[in-house]
């Protein structure tokens, strides 16, 4: 019978029918060689897709990748057979039923429709900026159901299927070097919320592996979870999974949890075997040369509480995840997933800019091109979906993925894209490809295709700014540590003070100094760069003397010094014992009245300075007993140093303080209420600004200070009046909703699985405090914060500025800082009107007509000065002297005493003028003090003799400090050293003279 006739037509429903159409035994009869003997009891059918897939399935040398096939760069590559099946010949299948069966977008489709038609409801791909405002990215995809496996908000539907984009960037070294790691992927996946559970996910998942896709069930493997039996039971039993072929694993691998404590599980997983010929013996399912996993299956049915036990759970939860990238991979039958068609056409794309052949390259330059590939899809759909590049948080990981790409391609030879007014730029002409191949993974990144090709150009220049004299240096850098590991017979390693140098000057992430420096064998002190940064922050905070806790000796003085224990989150005051004092960084005995001194204490309630909230003020008292004198020390600064050693900075107001004195700590319960106001206002705003602006700002840095606030994020826009409103709006409407807040010490590890908010590039201890407000926000926090949102009583927004490309400032104030600044507004209206004898409502139509007054009256000024340099002019103009024999130019060169630069080009444009052609004027004045001001006008008649007024004023104006510019007709210049003007002046007049005489003689 011809094959053709086997091809029956097929339509989603009959391909996803619960009924089969065809019998097992039409897979022997297509196939000769039979199942292998364990797997011969499964006892399952397939459908008429499957047979006509699996034709072209397991043709040779076919691949997919939109309507073109991808044997032509990668050339006749061998690929694994199925040990089940026979090839059958390329001809078998039309191109049409290939492109159908076995591209990404393909795949993707099917297992949506395979959900849907048992029930699930397709729901799109939620952001890559989740709507939780306490995650990152979005690094799963169940992360978007995260809320209702954790009990916070009721399911919409029982069952669900989702194809979720995803983003991770812990192992992002291993891209490229892997055949699996991405930064980019979609993970296909099916939920189901309190309904269906173990049976149903284990029997379809086998189902949509085998039948759907038709992957050979002896290519199959299995793990579950040691204690697992009812899943081993269901693999085993009712699918028909050899034991040999399941494989049970210990916690680590195979049991899921949300945390410390809440919803847990069993997880089971799927992989697919590349060389079976392996065996069954001593089978490592972690060996990535012969196995991938493609399928994991979470069975969510336990509640861990807070002594570790486990209880079941009243709803049992389903949450699976099935790599796209991996199963096509499978199913396309390559070497890696880079040459899939979700990745491989833009991989092409820059192998023909760098005018390389993937086929014939070498490994090293395979792996910067799958960098290319992988982490230009990550940009692409991050920019789309609203995170820009910047310093910190999202922007960070954008920034420095675009950064991996640029130097990747760069060394690649890809050339300087100068068409389409791209202005060197190769990335957007690449991400055009992954733009072109999105449609069916997010329809919105064409939409926004302008915007995400304008950053990524704008990126890209920006970086290579700095790139090529930063990898000058490097270049320097490398050779140094090599040759000097070479005479002292040691490691070659660039030290931590060259790698900040090239991070903070040229802009080098740290990572990206180190993977150049393992390209050249050299290692990275990073712990050398980590003190360089530490001590960079240390010199930008404000106006704080660092304490020189050393004796003159250079004994270090903290070796005797334990930490300071603080108590302020319980207790305003506290009686302590001085343990050392210093004045001046000098250690002393005791300090008296008069004196400014630096107090350590061995415990203290006074919060010192960190996490953007200053220090507490307040007071120290030492009563006075028998033979002893009482002291009052102010306390108006607390800094850390050296771990958790809290230095106290104040003033003696009365009587000596001496070490070992004990003593009583309070601090000033007005001000640090002000500071607990201001910092969970801090909060609010954050979370504020996640809700109405968009999910990817993240925190810049912050200070919380007694008088205001301010919150610096990244975002690349002024928000609009109607935007501060708004928020001010929404973060009132919070603190009337009078919520308590819940403040816990956890592991870090656990606090980060709750959700809680990190700062990006911050270092934690193991233990960190979490202040949460319910609903809102979730954060890591050492401050002092309100009990109640009510407390705040009222926030106000008081300036709204960029500070740096990128980042945005608000300043704001609340509770008692708000009625001082509202004070202090109403105190400067009155003044105001009293000076302008109007009433409040007039004031600002009275200062509109004084500006309008004051600009005509600088408009006359203006003229007259203008009036006045062209009356000096003409006084000047019978100065002029002519030059050259064929033709005569009249020259002038003049000094104009203090006629200011706009003044002295009407002068030069006047006496062009009066000369007519052809003539050259250079006038020179002093407008003001340490200034020069310099103009050189040129006749067309000059000009075309090749004299241009810009390049002539140039040597001209750096003999008085300066420079300057313009066109060849006419060109201006400013300098620094009015005592120069009459050299320059003199030097003008020789040189114009020369050229002139020679071109027009």
């Amino acid at each position: 019978m011809p094959m053709a006739a086997m091809k029956l037509p097929h339509s989603p429903r009959l391909i996803h029918g619960r009924q089969s159409l065809v019998p097992f035994t039409a897979f022997t009869m297509l196939f000769p060689k039979p199942p292998s003997p364990p797997l011969a009891k499964c006892s399952f059918s397939i459908s008429h897709a499957f047979l006509t897939r699996t034709l072209s399935l397991f043709s040779p040398g076919i691949l997919v990748c939109g309507n073109s096939s991808l044997r032509g760069a990668r050339g006749n590559q061998s690929r694994p057979k199925s040990a089940s099946v026979q090839p059958l010949t390329e001809e078998l299948m039309d191109d049409q039923s290939k492109d159908s069966l076995v591209s990404g977008d393909s795949i993707r489709q099917r297992f949506l429709d395979f959900y849907a038609s048992r029930g699930h409801r397709i729901l799109p791909s939620a952001s890559l900026v989740p709507d939780d405002p306490t995650v990152l990215l979005t690094i799963a995809g169940m992360l978007p159901f995260k809320p209702i496996f954790l009990g916070k908000i009721p399911r919409q539907v029982p069952r669900a299927t989702t194809a979720q984009r995803c983003i991770r960037t812990n192992d992002v070294e291993n891209v490229g070097r892997t055949a699996r790691h991405h930064t980019f992927f979609e993970m296909l996946g099916n939920f189901s919320f309190g309904d269906y559970f173990k049976k149903e996910a284990i029997q379809w998942s086998w189902e949509l592996s085998t039948m759907e896709f038709g992957l050979p069930p002896e290519r199959l493997w299995i793990s579950v979870y040691e204690d697992d039996d009812e899943a081993f039971g269901i693999w085993h039993n009712e699918v028909g999974v050899p034991v040999e072929h399941i494989k049970r694993m210990g916690e680590d691998d195979n049991f899921w949890m949300s945390g410390a404590t809440g919803p847990c599980g069993p997880c089971s997983e799927i992989y697919y075997d590349f060389h079976p010929e392996g065996g069954n013996a001593d089978v490592d399912l972690g060996d990535d040369t012969r196995f991938i996993e493609f399928y994991n299956l979470v069975f969510m049915e336990y509640n861990k509480k807070d002594d570790g036990t486990l209880e079941p759970l009243k709803q049992k939860n389903i949450d699976t995840g099935l790599g796209l990238e991996r199963m096509a991979r499978i199913l396309q039958m390559v070497s890696n997933n880079y040459e899939t068609d979700l990745i491989y056409p833009i991989i092409e794309k820059a192998s023909e800019l760098a005018n390389i052949s993937y086929a014939l390259a070498d490994e090293q330059t395979k792996l910067k091109l799958k960098v290319v590939g992988d982490h230009l899809r990550a940009v692409v759909y991050l920019i789309s979906d609203g995170v820009l590049p910047s310093n910190i948080g999202r922007g960070y990981v954008v920034r420095r993925l675009i950064r991996r790409v640029v130097r990747a391609g760069r060394s690649l030879g890809i050339k300087e894209e100068v068409r389409n007014n791209l202005e060197g730029a190769f990335l957007p002409i690449i991400a055009e490809k992954v733009i072109e191949l999105s449609t069916h993974i997010d329809s919105d990144v064409k939409i926004k295709a302008p915007r995400i090709l304008e950053e990524l150009k704008k990126e890209e220049l920006h970086f290579v700014q700095t790139l090529d004299r930063g990898e000058t240096l490097l270049e320097k850098m490398l050779a140094n540590a090599l040759s000097n590991a070479q005479k002292s017979g040691t490691v070659p390693c660039l030290s931590g003070k060259e790698t900040f140098l090239l991070y903070d000057t040229f802009g080098f992430p740290v990572e990206l100094t180190t993977e150049i420096a393992e390209e050249h064998g050299v290692t990275v002190d990073m712990n050398g760069f980590d003190i360089e940064m530490e001590n960079q922050r240390r010199l930008s905070r404000a106006a704080h003397t660092v304490v020189k806790l050393a004796v003159e000796d250079g004994a270090n003085l903290t070796e005797n010094i334990n930490e300071t224990e603080f108590v302020g989150y319980d207790s305003l005051s506290t009686r302590a014992v001085v343990e050392s004092l210093m004045v001046n960084g000098s250690p002393a005995i005791n300090v008296s009245q008069g004196n400014d001194v630096e107090v350590l204490l061995n415990r203290t309630p006074f919060y010192a300075e960190s996490g953007g909230q200053i220090g507490d003020h307040g007071f120290l008292y030492v009563n006075g007993g028998e033979n002893q004198q009482a002291a009052v020390v102010e306390i108006k600064d607390v800094q850390k140093y050296l771990g958790d050693i809290f230095v106290h900075k104040g003033t003696i107001k009365e009587g000596v303080l001496e070490v070992g004195r004990e003593v009583e700590a309070a601090v000033d319960a007005k001000l640090r209420q002000r500071a607990k106001v201001h910092h969970t206002a801090t909060h609010l705003l954050q979370a504020a600004l996640k809700k109405l602006i968009g999910q990817e700002i993240s925190q810049a840095g912050s200070l919380v200070a007694f008088d205001r606030l301010r919150f610096d994020f990244n975002y690349g826009h002024a928000l609009t009046d109607t935007q501060l409103e708004e928020i001010e709006r929404l973060i009132n409407g919070w603190i009337e909703a009078a919520m308590f807040l819940e403040t816990k010490v956890m592991p870090l590890k656990d606090a980060k699985e709750a959700g809680a908010i990190a700062m990006f590039g911050e270092k934690y201890g193991e233990q960190v405090r979490v202040v949460e407000v319910p609903g809102l926000s979730m954060e890591l926090c050492g401050g002092t914060h309100v009990s109640n949102t009510s407390e705040i009583r009222v926030f106000k927004i008081i300036s709204e500025q960029g500070i740096a490309s990128g980042i945005r400032r608000i300043e704001a104030v609340a509770g008692e800082a708000y009625i001082e600044y509202i004070n202090a507004r109403e105190s400067q209206m009155k003044n105001l009107c009293s000076m302008l004898k109007v009433k409040a409502e007039e004031v600002t139509t009275r200062v509109e007509k004084l500006v309008e007054e004051l600009r005509m009256s600088r408009n006359e000024v203006e003229n007259l000065r203008g009036k006045a340099a062209v009356y000096k002019a003409l006084m000047i103009a019978n100065k002029a002297f002519e030059v050259g024999t064929s033709q005569k130019i009249r020259v002038l060169v003049e000094y104009m005493d203090d006629v200011d630069a706009d003044s002295l080009k009407v002068a030069a444009e006047h006496l062009i003028d009066t000369l007519q052609d052809p003539a050259a004027v250079i006038l020179g004045s002093c407008p003001d003090e340490g200034k020069v001001s310099l103009a050189a006008a040129f006749t067309p008649a000059v000009v075309d003799l090749g004299i241009q007024a810009r390049k002539f004023i140039g040597p001209i104006a750096k003999l008085c400090g300066g420079g300057g510019g313009g066109r060849p007709n006419f060109a201006q210049a400013g300098g620094r050293k009015p005592e120069n003007l009459p050299t320059a002046l003199k030097k003008a007049r020789e040189d114009i003279v020369a050229i002139l005489s020679e071109k027009a003689s």
